[in-house]
């Protein structure tokens, strides 16, 4: 009598490796660094809004929302934009590289 975890398991078919696409970095890296930018921006205007609200209460004053996008916002997204831009530039190619290389090494084999 066999048990479970001692039968013979069926030959498995090894599936071939599809070849890294390499059109597919522009792709991937400006869809995250929109996705990024989005998030970034979002964020710091949250933030920005808040700390506006709250030194407008702290002077008695109206808050000038203009200052919120403007001063925080924009320029925050644009940093962020840019570094998440460059990284991901790197990052897309090593992975490419990588996966080039495990490719060709599994064809190989």
């Amino acid at each position: 009598m066999r048990r479970y975890n001692q039968t013979v398991s069926p030959k498995v078919k090894a599936t071939p490796v599809p070849q890294p696409r390499w059109y597919m970095i522009p792709v991937r890296v400006l869809l995250v660094t929109f996705l990024l930018t989005l998030l970034a921006f979002a964020v710091s205007l949250l933030l920005g809004i808040i700390g506006v609200v709250i030194g407008a209460q702290l002077r008695h004053g109206t808050p000038d929302m203009q200052v919120a996008y403007r001063d925080v916002a924009a320029p925050v997204a644009a940093a962020v934009s840019a570094i998440v831009l460059v990284s991901s530039v790197f990052l897309e190619v090593r992975n490419y590289r990588r996966a080039k290389v495990l490719a060709g090494i599994e064809r190989a084999s």
